[in-house]
């Protein structure tokens, strides 16, 4: 009798052992998403979250056996409030991931937290070439400004343009912006008279423009991020540059997709670089863009939701490579090398600087249908980083 008992007790506490393996097997896999819903950036923060919910609702809300808890928190894009949600989500919240970042600033904020709790954070907006080098935890899936300034840089000249004003937000990708693009310009034989910075708070491009008009250049190159494109160009119309002979070039922020629609004919005929157009014309992006209408009330897609469902991708097909298992080290390093077919196109994450490598796209506004497109008319493919190519 005594023997049963114990092997009896031995069974249940193998199987209340068993039990707990299984409970703390199935955890929630948690996402902290850290995105500006309010103030300047909340487009992109509006963006992000709905690509990843479309991702979520196509692919379902379990992999390799984990439910996916999305956990949405707004930083109101204010790099001090980023920081504590970040450190809020790692100790009470447990979360597996970080995600979102809408600005450079926040990114850097999240850095030392995913360093030191061994959080993978995946960068869904912020373009600051050096970001992916704060942490061996970070890993990218928007794009770079070097990538997209660098192919207009090369285009420009060729088509009658030999003198160019630049003109950025005074911020890390505007830096960006504005170093490479100058030095390809001007290693392609362009002049630049002038680098204008705008300050990223409450931006008055007026006095800029001004002063652009005064210089008299082929053309105007902008960065300005993604929901301050619509001020500039009614800025740039109101002043009649175009109509000065002074032509707009820019990154792609400038005519963002969300935005084009309501800038209207002044936008027509600008030519933009960058890496995502809602009007891509694969078959993997006409798709795309019909779920997240359908599902978002026919709000068009731009480039920070192709970088919030592709960073979605990146999570779930880690977690899948794990089986299941997560854990910062493993999920970052499952995430290396990823190759996959994105909406914007094919699209792999270099295994040594764990940032996007992508193709870059030239595209002109055009109106089709009454709408107001970014109509591709060039590739450069497969672009790296030229920020860690030099390096």
């Amino acid at each position: 009798m005594h023997k049963r008992t114990l092997i009896q007790a031995a069974v249940g506490a193998a199987l209340l052992s068993a039990g707990s393996l299984a409970f703390a097997q199935a955890a929630p896999f948690k996402i902290g998403l850290i995105l500006p819903m309010t103030g300047q950036q909340a487009t992109t923060g509006r963006q992000i979250e709905a690509a990843a919910k479309l991702w979520m609702a196509q692919n379902g809300d379990t992999v390799a056996g984990r439910k996916v808890q999305l956990i949405v928190k707004d930083d109101t894009s204010l790099p001090d409030v980023t920081r504590r949600l970040a450190q809020e989500l790692v100790v009470n919240e447990k979360v597996d991931v970080l995600a979102g970042m809408g600005i450079t600033p926040s990114a850097m904020a999240t850095a030392p937290i995913a360093t030191q709790s061994k959080t993978p954070l995946v960068v869904m907006a912020a373009a600051t070439s050096s970001i992916t080098e704060a942490s061996p935890f970070i890993v990218r899936s928007s794009f770079t400004l070097p990538q997209v300034s660098v192919a207009l840089a090369d285009w420009a000249p060729k088509n009658g343009i030999k003198s160019v004003v630049t003109l950025v937000s005074d911020y890390g990708p505007g830096i960006d912006a504005e170093k490479y693009f100058r030095e390809r310009f001007q290693f392609n034989g362009g002049k630049v008279p002038e680098s204008l910075r705008v300050p990223l708070r409450n931006p008055d491009f007026a006095p800029f423009l001004q002063k652009v008009r005064d210089l008299k250049p082929d053309a105007l190159f902008v960065f300005v991020p993604s929901g301050a494109g619509a001020a500039v160009m009614k800025q740039f119309g109101e002043r009649g540059m175009d109509k000065a002979g002074i032509k707009l070039i820019a990154t792609g922020d400038v005519t963002d997709d969300d935005q084009l629609n309501d800038m209207g004919d002044v936008a027509l005929g600008v030519v933009t670089s960058h890496h995502y157009s809602a009007a891509h014309p694969s078959p993997a992006n006409k798709k795309f863009v019909e779920a997240f209408e359908k599902a978002n009330n026919k709000l068009r897609p731009n480039f920070m939701a192709v970088g919030g469902y592709d960073g979605m991708r990146l999570i779930y097909d880690a977690l899948k490579k794990t089986g299941g298992k997560g854990g910062g080290e493993a999920l970052v390093n499952a995430m290396k090398g990823e190759v996959f077919e994105s909406p914007r196109g094919p699209v792999f994450i270099d295994a040594q600087t764990r940032d996007i490598v992508q193709n870059v796209y030239l595209r002109k506004v055009e109106k089709k249908d009454g709408q107001l497109w970014n109509v591709e008319f060039d590739v450069i493919k497969d672009v790296k980083d030229p920020g860690k190519t030099r390096k």
